[in-house]
């Protein structure tokens, strides 16, 4: 029976059964464990069916939002994924690490008063992509023909994956060429297993692989072949990098090249892609700090401060020169990190960290701040409080105060602008100054979220489309392709 509008309304919004704090904070489990199908269909049943679909404009890849609720409340789940699908190639992932809060269901009309009554858009994205997997009912959608043109991607990132994936479907080849030996980009090495389980991205990347896309795994572009080559001599007629910011930044204060200081990049691809928190079933060491401090506020920082606590970490101490309200980290996270009994040290900022004679961090002296006036970002700026320091023990330091672009490409590419931060120049469907090479993500943006770099490889791969389409020059046509 069709609920009125004023039924709808009544309706409350469902949240996740989760494991308690005091269980998860020492396993790598995922937390939230998801809704049941009644749990579905009865979220679903909140949504508005608006005529004005402000949900899909605040969707940086456009899924079609209220078509695939619609489907989830009439019990048409497998249905509703494949409609996802459509759009975002990696729905069982979105759905866990996006930041729905900011973004789709920011614009709900429930939500405009308070976003957390908003429909729960991004947990009915993952149930029906979990259903969709766990049931066996994923299918490969029928594709054109090949159009004979090659398409190179450099990354097997969020917006690698989204470009060789919507490039498939358009009838070209698409190669992936990925550093590392496993797929994912940030998605492997940099979110933990309790957010993503690993097993999810490998199936998500699988099913692109049963599109026809091509993974080629331990191929560093920069070393093995440059850019260039990729045209020269490998015969692709464009190339797309979405190589990610991976190169950590450390901050100048004394006491950073002591032992026991990490880089969160170091950290977390120890313990997520080598699987250190499995040793020693996986070869991979890591050293596991008692009392961990971790520099940062957003949610690299809540990860490896979740991380360390499940390694083992009796006191993990995340210190953060703003205040709460001004971090960048997803609600949620920082919630979590909460209820995990992890301690904030807000409006503050190391001025250096000590060391004993061996080497090692064993503590840190830090000033306290408080906010002045905006900066360029609107946000109050941190002021430090003159003669307001305090100290505190510490013998691990996870600095995670963001990352910057790796030159390796852009070094080995000369003729292709960055700007004076070394990120790539673009215009705003992710074409740079160099004909036929496109790029996005956060080696354009530097650190984003999954779903921008997705929406940047969404626009990237309108815009090849467009420009192999539109060009006529022999030396681009396809080699089976006879000229008239």
């Amino acid at each position: 029976m069709e609920l009125t509008a004023k039924e709808r309304m009544a309706i409350e919004r469902h949240g996740m059964a989760e494991q308690p704090p005091d269980l998860r904070n020492r396993n790598f489990e995922e937390v939230p464990y998801g809704y049941t199908p009644e749990e579905a269909v009865a979220e679903a049943q909140r949504c508005l069916n608006c005529k004005k679909r402000q949900c899909i404009s605040g969707c940086p890849v456009e899924v079609p939002i209220p078509e695939f609720i619609a489907l989830v409340a009439e019990e048409k789940f497998a249905e509703a994924a494949r409609l996802i699908k459509t759009k975002n190639v990696l729905p069982a992932i979105c759905g866990r690490v996006c930041p729905q809060e900011t973004q789709c269901e920011e614009v709900c009309v429930r939500g405009k008063k308070d976003v957390t009554k908003a429909v729960a858009i991004g947990n009915l994205e993952r149930f029906v992509a979990d259903y969709e997997r766990e049931n066996n009912l994923m299918e490969v959608p029928e594709l054109p023909d090949k159009n004979g043109f090659k398409i190179a991607v450099i990354g097997s990132g969020p917006s690698g994956l989204t470009v060789a994936g919507d490039l498939i479907q358009l009838g070209y080849e698409a190669t992936i060429y990925e550093a590392f030996h496993l797929g994912g980009g940030v998605l492997v090495y940099g979110i933990p297993e309790f957010r993503l389980p690993k097993k999810i991205v490998e199936k998500e990347i699988g099913a692109l692989e049963d599109l026809g896309v091509k993974i080629y795994y331990n191929s560093v572009i920069g070393r093995l072949y440059k850019v260039d080559d990729l045209f020269n001599i490998m015969g692709f007629n464009a190339v797309y990098i979405g190589v990610g910011a991976g190169l950590p930044i450390f901050l100048n204060v004394p006491g950073m090249n002591l032992n026991g200081v990490f880089s969160a990049n170091e950290y977390l691809t120890r313990s997520n892609l080598m699987k250190s928190y499995l040793f020693p079933k996986y070869r991979t060491p890591m050293v596991i700090g008692k009392k961990v401090a971790v520099l940062g506020g957003g949610n690299v920082a809540m990860d490896s401060a979740r991380t360390a606590l499940r390694l083992g970490a009796e006191k993990v101490t995340i210190v953060y020169r703003r205040a709460r309200e001004q971090m960048p980290a997803r609600a949620a996270e920082v919630h979590h990190a909460e209820e995990e009994k992890i301690e904030f040290r807000l409006l503050s900022s190391p001025v250096e960290i000590y060391g004993n004679e061996q080497g090692w961090a064993t503590g840190m002296k830090c000033q306290r701040y408080e906010l002045g006036e905006p900066d360029e970002s609107g946000r109050q700026r941190p002021v430090p409080i003159e003669n307001s320091f305090f100290e505190f023990d510490c013998d691990q330091v996870i600095v995670a105060i963001g990352g910057q672009a790796n030159p390796l490409i852009t070094a080995t590419t000369p003729d292709m602008k960055v700007n004076k931060w070394g990120y790539i120049e673009v215009d705003d469907w992710g074409r740079t100054n160099k004909e036929f090479v496109y790029a996005g993500g956060d080696i354009v943006t530097g650190a984003a979220t999954v779903i921008s770099a997705m929406g940047a490889g969404r626009r990237a791969a309108k815009a090849i489309h467009e420009d192999l389409m539109k060009e006529t020059d022999e030396t681009l046509r396809p080699p089976d392709e006879e000229v008239e």
